[in-house]
């Protein structure tokens, strides 16, 4: 869970949530290479998330992984296909893809 002055963000409000300047990790991927994958999200398309690593800035599909998201040390698993879509569109079909 995070918490701020303004709102919280839970594993129920997450898909629907504004994700940029989260911290993800792929766990899981259907290309290998990508798992493990760590950063900060930075951009997001429809069907990508846009991760700053240490190194560079990685685009990833959202429907090949699996992504963890750091809430506060807790980690928040969520299937890709779960974020298909901006927030501003997830949050109108209330989660739903």
């Amino acid at each position: 869970m995070i918490n701020t002055n303004h709102y919280t963000i839970t594993r129920e409000n997450l898909p629907i949530h504004e994700i940029m300047g989260l911290q993800v990790q792929v766990v899981r991927s259907t290309d290998p290479k990508k798992k493990g994958i760590k950063g900060i999200i930075v951009d997001e398309t429809q069907r990508t998330l846009v991760i700053e690593t240490r190194n560079e800035e990685k685009i990833l599909p959202k429907n090949e992984s699996t992504f963890a998201f750091d809430m506060n040390g807790e980690l928040v698993e969520l299937d890709g296909e779960e974020l298909m879509g901006n927030h501003i569109e997830r949050l109108k079909n209330g989660g739903k893809h």
